[in-house]
């Protein structure tokens, strides 16, 4: 009973501080794992010693990866600092999990529009997003109506990894698909009013401060789920996003079909937009604020991309 008090005045604390629920329940899991670990004591009677066995535990016998381990340790940071009160310092002695240096899958102009071809629908809407905006898949489906600016050709994105707001631009080539798309929700959302359904989920409690936000159009997403769920604390019904996985199976089924020998997922077309940026001769930084980058440290994978093989240097042979 202490420990769903604590993991509920955990999960208070991360929605207040208006951290993604991807974030929230990748910390709520990783604090239970730690309690687990160390057989169910409470963090107020742990402390340096008891978080170095752990990480240890994930890399030495979990074999996580680096930025897993960093996950973990961020959560349960988090956990001392925002709701226990204790200050836990520098922790030393941890073995940290190697990274692995590899390189993400980029695929050449002319595969993308391979790939889209087969897509259709939403699908090829969304996926043409992940590639001409640098949308992460989550992101993209995040989108309200209210995030699209199609008077200043932009895309707003909220509650991004990074839990900092940005702006990217909307490519021309797809308003039309998505002006008409969005014809479509605004109908489906007409519906569900009619039928007594048509709310919105709303993020940051804004449901209280705005009793009918729920209700309007811009509130809506952008690519709306075939089926109704159960708002968690209201119990009423809503329209979710469409889920991941679909869009996964989908990329996965136009990438077979285009024949190219790749591993293929939503997220090697924002790999492909960053790459492909940097091949036009756009600047890194410029890069680094429509990707959502923190540090351009991290931008740069993209720079050992184009250096890589037969796009760095001419082959003697040649």
């Amino acid at each position: 009973m202490a420990k769903s008090k604590l993991l509920e005045e955990l999960r208070a604390i991360i929605r207040y501080k208006h951290y993604s629920r991807s974030t929230e329940k990748l910390y709520i899991n990783w604090v239970k794992r730690f309690i687990l670990f160390n057989n169910k004591t409470h963090p107020k009677e742990m402390g340096e010693q008891e978080i170095r066995n752990f990480l240890n535990y994930l890399a030495v016998e979990k074999h996580v990866s680096a930025s897993t381990q960093n996950q973990a340790l961020n959560a349960i940071l988090f956990l001392y600092k925002e709701l226990i009160k204790k200050d836990i310092g520098y922790i030393k002695d941890i073995k940290r999990a190697k990274r692995k240096a590899n390189l993400p899958v980029v695929l050449t102009p002319y595969e993308v529009k391979e790939v889209l071809a087969k897509l259709e629908g939403p699908s090829l809407i969304i996926v043409s997003l992940l590639y001409g905006a640098g949308l992460r898949l989550s992101e993209a489906l995040k989108l309200r109506v209210k995030d699209i600016d199609f008077g200043n050709n932009q895309i707003a994105i909220r509650d991004s990894k990074s839990t900092k707001d940005r702006y990217t631009m909307l490519p021309q080539k797809i308003i039309p698909q998505l002006k008409q798309h969005l014809k479509k929700v605004k109908n489906l959302h007409i519906k569900d009013l009619k039928r007594g359904y048509g709310l919105a989920y709303l993020p940051y409690a804004l449901d209280n401060k705005y009793i009918n936000a729920s209700k309007e159009f811009k509130w809506q997403y952008v690519f709306p789920s075939s089926r109704f769920v159960k708002n968690e604390k209201t119990g009423k019904l809503f329209r979710h996003h469409i889920y991941p996985t679909t869009i996964q199976r989908k990329v996965h089924k136009a990438a077979k079909a285009s024949g190219i020998n790749k591993i293929i997922t939503p997220h090697t077309f924002r790999h492909s937009f960053a790459t492909h940026l940097l091949q036009n001769g756009y600047d890194i930084r410029t890069v680094q604020e429509l990707l959502g980058h923190k540090s351009v440290k991290t931008t740069m994978i993209y720079t050992h991309v184009m250096n890589k093989g037969g796009l760095g240097v001419r082959s003697p042979l040649d």
